[in-house]
């Protein structure tokens, strides 16, 4: 009897280091699935308010995905696009817009900022994408402002 007790203890044990294991593996998997708003984004309704300050109506499809908030909205002549708008402040970037700043333009705003090693600077879907080194040393993706240069999404490659 008491083989089978140590034997059934042992097990349960064991089950219990698999389990404590496993649980943070899934949490950690689960949250790489999850998109983070950043310290001090705005919720979905002030998004959601932004977009109509900014002349559009009829939002779809609204989900937060590399570090914007990304949907597709009415314009004013009643056609659909596509826009990203930054989580902190709220600015709305349609696809269509042209940039105001070139790419040599935005690689400078970006040292000036203390980014390094930058390349694969592209201009797509209203704003500039960039990969980067920042200050601690990440290699991180960006997304930058068209208008002024500066950051609107950063995250880690």
């Amino acid at each position: 009897m008491r083989k089978h007790v140590l034997c059934l203890s042992i097990g349960l044990s064991l089950a219990g280091v698999a389990a404590a294991q496993t649980a943070p593996v899934e949490t950690a998997r689960t949250a790489r699935l999850a998109p983070t708003l950043p310290s001090g984004a705005l919720d979905e309704e002030a998004i959601k308010t932004s977009i109509a300050n900014a002349g559009y109506k009829e939002v779809k499809g609204l989900n937060f995905d590399d570090g914007v908030w990304e949907t597709e909205a009415r314009g004013g002549d009643d056609n659909w696009v596509d826009l990203r708008v930054a989580p902190i402040t709220g600015k709305v970037y349609p696809e269509n817009a042209p940039s105001r700043l070139n790419s040599e333009e935005i690689e400078a705003k970006l040292a000036a900022a203390g980014y390094q090693n930058i390349h694969d600077v592209d201009f797509d879907d209203g704003l500039w994408s960039v990969d980067a080194e920042n200050a601690r040393g990440d290699n991180v993706d960006l997304l930058v402002d068209p208008d002024d240069g500066s950051v609107v999404a950063e995250e880690l490659d």
